[in-house]
């Protein structure tokens, strides 16, 4: 039996670390929790791992909203490059 712990407005449900591993779950694991009748369902989430090259083939400027940054003028490294290296800033 596990009890429930008051912590400020929530309840705290502390599983035991044996039970925890048989499904895979350790500290700082994502789980959803749904109602099923007079029962709570305790599932872990399993995200799966993207590469940069998969977000960058997933982005889509209309639905995201287009550049993130647009400038009138070149800015940072853009910027120092056009420069002569004598007047860049130390």
């Amino acid at each position: 039996m596990v009890r429930l712990e008051k912590m400020d407005n929530l309840l705290c449900l502390r599983l035991p670390e044996v039970l925890a591993k048989q499904v895979g779950l350790e500290a700082d694991s994502c789980v959803e929790v749904a109602v099923k009748g007079q029962s709570l369902v305790i599932t872990p989430v399993q995200y799966e791992s993207i590469t940069l090259e998969d977000r960058l083939s997933r982005f889509d400027p209309v639905r995201h909203g287009g550049e993130a940054l647009v400038a009138e003028q070149q800015l940072g490294v853009e910027r120092q490059c056009e420069q002569d290296p004598t007047e860049w800033a130390s």
